[in-house]
């Protein structure tokens, strides 16, 4: 079983005070020390899941793991993947900087989106991102006209539509050919043509795609390979090209319920490189660098989040509503994407009398804030300590501060030992940036 297969962080125990324990760290205790909300990193299990990677894909030489940012940016996390070898797909200025104050090799980076700004890829170009995948026409001009200006190269992918739809939330969905992401398949000989014939500071070095995000199918990988070969060798041919450079995305799922049932790392590993190596016997191309852009299935396991529980409701003959300290703007998932989650009272995990079939709500002021529905929890009561688990992926990636309340902090756990890696937003830092013109008494 590979750690994106496990619903709980690998280090996940009860310990002497019947509590649970992550990391050698009692979550009662966290939950004390640093406040709730709180989100909660185990390093054992980012490792394993790194790990997972190396191991799984080090039968094709030419691998090259590109950490997807967008599902947790933070500069200990970068620091963390980094010491592990991994590259970095950033889609914003944002995770560019903060890659970049994480003290990332550069050239490891690609720069990715469909609607990258003039600043975006001016800083981009400024320290040195390694590939910039370009999304469109629109792109492929105003990276020149940067360029240009700047008396400076850059090394670029094309980012295609393969065409394949594969059976996740339409939401996050990113491969099939009513998207707003990449070239269709008709506009790439135009797009090649400009860069070659115009565009003379683009070096093209090959195509990229992504099919979508939490995908069980194994075969969708196998389809985008074969698609993604056989396009590079039809513009091999026409243009006089080499190129070696294939990007396949990401888009492994996790297990979040007991009911899902993804794939391994090493399942899907398995798949790519069969159907790479089947796609080099009938297109003739040398054995290309393969980019893999692995982001949910990286980090999700390794997050659970706190919250203590605060009022109660029961709805005459019929929903219990347990409320939490958080909610929708520490956890858009649920009410974004009928995400579900699996969870325990941190402080009486073992329980199993007085089980109560409940619906964890959260505190802001929408309807639709529902964490999970219909969660079997022993007695909650006030100030119990919620854990809710594969929490990673997503979640302070989409935080906001609806209801003009603080975003959580996180902590890095490790060796029984805790630090903090994202401070807990304050007051002062809620109002740090509204400014009262001089005209307003």
């Amino acid at each position: 079983m590979s750690t994106n297969q496990s619903i709980r962080p690998l280090t996940t125990k009860i310990n002497n005070n019947g509590n649970l324990e992550i990391g050698g760290c009692g979550l009662v205790e966290l939950a004390k020390r640093y406040g709730t909300p709180l989100y909660v990193l185990d390093k054992e299990t980012l490792l394993g899941i790194c790990k997972d990677y190396k191991l799984a894909f080090d039968k094709y030489p030419k691998m090259r793991m590109m950490y997807a940012s967008k599902a947790l940016c933070n500069m200990a996390v970068a620091r963390i993947l980094a010491n592990e070898g991994f590259g970095f797909d950033v889609v914003s200025s944002g995770e560019i900087y903060t890659v970049y104050k994480a003290g990332v090799d550069m050239s490891n980076v690609l720069f990715n989106g469909n609607n990258k700004s003039f600043d975006e890829l001016s800083l981009a170009v400024d320290l040195g991102v390694g590939r910039i995948s370009v999304d469109n026409f629109h792109e492929l001009e105003l990276l020149e006209q940067i360029l240009l200006e700047k008396d400076k190269k850059a090394d670029v992918l094309l980012r295609i539509t393969p065409g394949i739809e594969c059976h996740t939330h339409e939401y996050i969905q990113t491969g099939h050919l009513d998207s707003k992401f990449g070239f269709d398949l008709t506009q790439i000989d135009e797009a090649v043509e400009l860069i070659l014939n115009k565009y003379k500071n683009l070096t093209l070095k090959g195509l990229h795609a992504h099919i979508g995000s939490q995908i069980f199918e194994t075969k969708s990988y196998a389809d985008e390979v074969e698609i993604i070969v056989k396009e590079i060798a039809r513009l091999n041919e026409k243009f006089g090209l080499n190129l070696n450079e294939i990007n396949i995305g990401g888009g492994l799922g996790v297990k979040y319920t007991e009911s899902d049932n993804p794939p391994s790392v090493d399942e899907i590993a398995r798949v790519i490189i069969h159907s790479l190596e089947k796609a080099l016997e009938k297109y003739p191309i040398e054995p290309p660098v393969i980019y893999i852009e692995p982001g949910r299935s990286i980090i999700s396991t390794a997050g659970v989040t706190l919250y203590t529980i605060g009022s109660s409701k029961q709805v005459p003959n019929g929903t219990k509503y347990v409320a939490v300290d958080g909610g929708m703007a520490d956890n858009a998932r649920p009410s974004m994407y009928g995400a579900k989650y699996s969870a325990l009272l941190a402080n009486k995990p073992n329980c199993t009398d007085a089980l109560q079939k409940v619906t964890i709500a959260g505190r802001f002021c929408e309807s639709g804030d529902i964490l999970i529905k219909n969660i079997e929890l022993p007695n909650p009561q006030t100030g119990d300590v919620l854990c809710v688990f594969n929490t990673g992926a997503y979640n302070y990636s989409m935080a906001s501060n609806y209801n003009r309340v603080q975003k959580p902090a996180m902590v890095l756990v490790n060796n029984s030992q805790s630090d903090i890696i994202v401070c807990r937003e304050t007051l002062e830092d809620l109002i740090s940036h509204d400014v009262i013109p001089s005209g307003l008494s």
